[in-house]
């Protein structure tokens, strides 16, 4: 229901940009007329939502009311015969203008680095792709100077709690806040899931739970850091699940992919595909759960803010700041659902690799 919700309200927005334009290019050869105040305003909301929700090679604090971005650069590397590197404040980078670097040029396009002429030429293909060649990018983007930043702290963080272990048993300063989320990722997911062999996987688990969780706050800040809404970010993180798993698994895992038990030969035969596939869709679900949850809160709320500026009268200045409240309150909960969920399917895929089928009498002495 939330991401259709989310979905409609996109919808919405591009369906008002492009049956303004198309209903202007469809008058014969008349020349475009100018886009309405209204049509402009929905254009820059959808290119604004558009931008937030990709990665970005600079860090945007805000936009003043002149257009002008505040922030700071980020450093620029990328190979191409050799590597090569610069800050993003580079003049007209990040304008889509060419930037010179060791005799040749470079564009960016839709945060994307492609090599080019001296006169930035980007040509496109019938599904609208560039054709110039694109080169390795290996940028400090917004998104990787986040995840670095939310390493280090968790590093900080959780070295500073253990120390304080060492000299009282009674939790001070933040472990008050931390422990009780420690003991409920043992006690409620990795317990009941993976049972008496949670110890190995505990590092994981709570890795990946905090990980995600300040990922997804900080996702809820102005400043347009959508990072478990970038694909890539998710993909990674169910890969380590998966791979967790494959190598984690014990024989009664694989014997139950590959010649399931107390089924006729036939079946098995049946099931094997089948078993394969799962063991492929489940890091998949993981990846598109997170992604999709977290992308579809982005768009609500910006569009509900977008809508203000649209409709321009006193019952949309009070029904969608009212309404984007809501669904900010709703993100923050699921902020936090989401880092249980990924934390907890991930708890139950190890769990599945790990049970000893036949030998679980053993496990209860």
């Amino acid at each position: 229901m939330f991401k259709k919700f989310a979905v409609l309200f996109y919808s919405i927005f591009v369906l008002n940009l492009v049956s303004a334009q198309h209903g202007e290019a469809t008058t014969g050869e008349a020349p475009a007329k100018e886009l309405s105040e209204k049509d402009k305003v929905t254009k820059e909301n959808k290119e604004f939502i558009d931008h937030h929700l990709l990665d970005a090679h600079d860090f945007t604090l805000m936009v003043d009311k002149d257009g002008h971005h505040i922030g700071f650069p980020l450093p620029v590397i990328f190979y191409d015969n050799g590597f090569h590197s610069f800050m993003s404040n580079k003049e007209g980078f990040m304008h889509g203008e060419p930037t010179e670097v060791d005799g040749a040029y470079y564009v960016l396009h839709h945060e994307k680095i492609y090599k080019t002429d001296e006169k930035g030429t980007i040509t496109l293909d019938k599904d609208h792709h560039p054709t110039q060649e694109r080169v390795l990018d290996l940028s400090i983007t917004k998104s990787v100077l986040i995840i670095i930043l939310v390493a280090v702290f968790m590093f900080v963080l959780f070295v500073g709690m253990a120390k304080s272990y060492k000299k009282s048993a009674v939790p001070t300063g933040v472990a008050r806040f931390l422990e009780p989320l420690v003991i409920f990722v043992r006690d409620e997911i990795a317990l009941p899931n993976i049972g008496h062999k949670y110890k190995r996987f505990m590092g994981y688990l709570l890795t990946v739970f905090f990980f995600i969780l300040f990922l997804n706050v900080l996702g809820l800040m102005p400043f347009g850091i959508n990072v478990t809404g970038n694909i890539t970010m998710t993909f990674f993180l169910a890969i380590l699940t998966y791979l967790i798993t494959t190598f984690s698994a014990n024989k009664d895992y694989w014997k139950h992919i590959f010649w399931m038990p107390g089924v006729p030969v036939p079946m098995k035969f049946i099931m094997l595909p089948i078993e394969l596939l799962g063991t492929i869709t489940k890091p998949f679900a993981l990846m598109i759960r997170l992604f999709a949850n977290m992308t579809a809160g982005h768009i609500v709320v910006m569009t509900l803010i977008g809508s203000i500026y649209i409709f321009k009268n006193w019952i949309a200045g009070v029904a969608f700041p009212f309404l984007t409240l809501v669904i900010y309150l709703l993100e923050v909960l699921v902020a936090f659902l989401q880092a249980y969920i990924f934390t907890m399917l991930s708890a139950l895929f190890i769990g599945m690799a790990v049970e000893e089928h036949e030998h679980e009498h053993h496990a209860a002495h």
